[in-house]
Formats: C-alpha cells, structure tokens, sequence
C-alpha cells in the first residue's frame, strides 16, 4: 500500500525505536522526566524562546496557547484558510470562549495592512482584538511558506500594539527548510510557537509548545485542564530528540517528490489545475464532473491511499515512508487512470 493521507501516517524507524526503549523516563506532570526536559529545552533554544512544554499533539499546543492568551469573549485574528479554525473541532469557541475574525489571505498568507484592517476598536461593543495567528507551511494552500519579510513585519506591528503573535508550526521544519532562514531568527518574531513532531520529522506524536517562562507555567494549568498531562512519556521526547538529529535535511526528499508528483498530475487529462507545491503537499482539482470520491476510490483500486479537500479536490502529502520507487509506482498508476 502506498499512504499519501498525510505525513502523520509515518512509522517509527529501527533507530528511532532504539532511542525511544533506551529513553530514561520521570513524571513529567512533576517535570521530572530528563528526556522531556532535554526535548523543551533544545526546542526552546533552537528556536529563541526560554522555554516548552511537551503535548500529545499540534491541536493541543495550539488551543492551550490560544487559551492562555486570550479570555472568554476575545477575538482572535487568522486566515480562513487556516488549521486552527478549520480542523480542530471549534477548539477556539469550544475551549476559550473567543469568537474568530478570518481573512482572506493569499493562500492563506496575510500581511500588516490586513490586521490592522481588522482589529476592533477599544469600544465595549465589541470583542477585543487579543491574538493573530500564523500558520507556517499553510496546509490548506498546499504546504504555501510565508515570506519571511511579512513575517518580521507581523510581528513587529503586532509589538507595537502588545498583542501577541502565534505561530501554528505543525510543518514549521519544512518551512525553514525551504526559507533558508535560521531557526533563531525565525522562532524569535512569536510569542509562541507549537512544533509539531508527528509530521514530516517522523515519530509517533506529540507537539511542543514554545514561549516565555511565564506564558509557559501558565500552559502547564492548562495542560493539566485539558488532560494533556502524560507521565512518563520521556520514551515519546526521545523520538522527537532522534527526529532532530536525523530527520530534519531528509525531509528535502519529500519536498522533492511531492514536487514530481505535482508535474506528473499537470500532464493527465483528468486534472484540470495542480496548486503551486512549495514544501510536501500536493493539492489538484479534478476535471470538471469528476469527484473527489471517485478519485479517490479510483485510486484505492491502485493501492494508493489518498484523501479528498474538496468536492472536486484532493491531496498528496510525502514524508518519511514515502520512497523513490513509490513515487515511481505512483506515477505509474496515476498514468494508468481513466475517467
């Protein structure tokens, strides 16, 4: 079976199992577990911040930041593109009480004038403006990276006006991968960052969420409120400290082949426009009458797991599991169809 779901789908390699049984292990909720402890800390350093706190998942770190800057009847400023408002379950409502002003980004990318645009007046009818939030790669725009120029002067605005800046990095390293931009440099424009592991890095979960000491212990409550709190689980950080070491240059790979898949499908019949592919997700509208359920069982018949975002769009995302001769194999079957 070839798996181009998502880069979630990925197994732990024989080396990273290794790493992940010799793992010594505390009780984290005590931040007594060394291995979790090393992970927060390299994240923390690697990426400019004082400090992390490791969570089974990227929604989680994202909705736990979401809550612990915000107040119930808030707002909160992102792109409707965007992974916090679309796929984590009204997290935002649900879990902060906070109502969302979307914009309408270039794929999913917005700049200064945007947010300024958007921020409600200090008027007790209505919301305060308490949080804009990025996402870097854009999942729903085909894994787009922004401009690290808007970045830098998102981040500067949102200073002037002490309004805090968070970063949804669930593919951060792809991002960095492609932008060339120190991990430094880059981490030090947020007020918080979630790091996603699970994705391109390749291990079997969780997330970590990075900031300042004190937004960090206050994360920690809320953690802890969300059930987040995990114990032992210096075996999962060390998968993620393996991941750093090996994993990081590889995932050129995957940008590599998600960018031959996206010139193979601009060549069939049956697809009428492939997205720009800047990192490892390939998004394709399909010809018109076709759906994306049929595609995708079409597909199934080929062995080729893949999912629809859309009526009449899908998805390919490459990662670890997915090698040169399943590009091959894949190219091979996508040729084969016929509608």
């Amino acid at each position: 079976m070839i798996d181009l779901r998502s880069d979630t789908v990925t197994r732990p390699t024989k080396g990273m199992i290794e790493a992940m049984m010799k793992a010594k292990t505390g009780d984290d909720v005590f931040g007594e577990d060394p291995t979790v402890n090393e992970l927060q800390e390299r994240l923390a350093s690697e990426f400019a911040q004082e400090a992390g706190l490791f969570c089974p998942s990227g929604t989680m770190t994202n909705q736990i930041a979401i809550n612990v800057h915000t107040r119930p009847g808030d707002e909160v400023i992102c792109d409707r593109l965007s992974h916090i408002y679309n796929y984590e379950g009204g997290g935002i409502a649900r879990n902060s009480g906070c109502s969302v002003r979307l914009l309408n980004g270039e794929r999913g990318r917005f700049g200064v004038e945007a947010v300024k645009s958007n921020i409600n007046p200090s008027d007790s009818h209505y919301s305060r403006t308490s949080l804009v939030c990025i996402e870097d790669t854009v999942n729903k725009a085909g894994g787009a990276v922004y401009d690290f120029e808007q970045i830098k002067a998102l981040s500067s605005f949102c200073k002037t006006l002490e309004l805090p800046f968070h970063l949804d990095g669930a593919r951060v390293v792809n991002a960095l991968l492609e932008n060339g931009v120190d991990w430094k440099t880059y981490g030090g424009q947020f007020d918080s960052i979630s790091v996603c592991l699970s994705k391109g890095l390749g291990t079997p979960g969780g997330s970590v969420l990075l900031g300042s000491r004190d937004f960090i212990k206050e994360a920690h409550r809320t953690r802890k409120v969300m059930g987040g709190g995990m114990r032992q689980v210096g075996i999962l950080a060390a998968a993620g400290l393996y991941a750093l070491d090996h994993n990081v240059e590889r995932m050129r790979e995957d940008h590599q082949r998600a960018r031959q898949l996206g010139k193979s499908l601009s060549d069939l019949s049956w697809v009428s426009q492939v997205e720009d592919v800047d990192t490892n997700i390939v998004i394709f509208k399909l010809r018109e009458g076709l759906l994306a359920v049929d595609c995708m069982e079409a597909l199934k018949k080929e062995d080729i797991f893949a999912l629809p975002f859309g009526i009449d769009q899908m998805r390919f995302v490459t990662h670890l599991d997915y090698s040169e001769s399943d590009l091959n194999a894949t190219i091979e079957a996508l040729n084969r169809l016929k509608f």
